[in-house]
């Protein structure tokens, strides 16, 4: 699953570890939904789309290979 977390973060000159803190996680736990290792619990994705304001539809993207 793609997303624009990444893109998001930068885009507020916030760093990993500052985001991570905000959203309750470890900066790695950023870094890994940032690098598509991880995908995040609805919880979670929930919490990252309500901190910038967006849908989670609008940040997590399926891949439709």
């Amino acid at each position: 699953m793609r997303n624009e977390v990444r893109r998001l973060r930068s885009g507020l000159g916030l760093s990993q570890q500052a985001l991570g803190a905000a959203l309750g996680v470890s900066r790695q736990t950023v870094n890994a939904i940032e690098q598509d290792r991880y995908d995040p619990s609805l919880p979670l994705a929930i919490r990252i789309a309500r901190y910038f304001g967006l849908t989670v539809e609008e940040i997590f993207h399926v891949d439709d290979a």
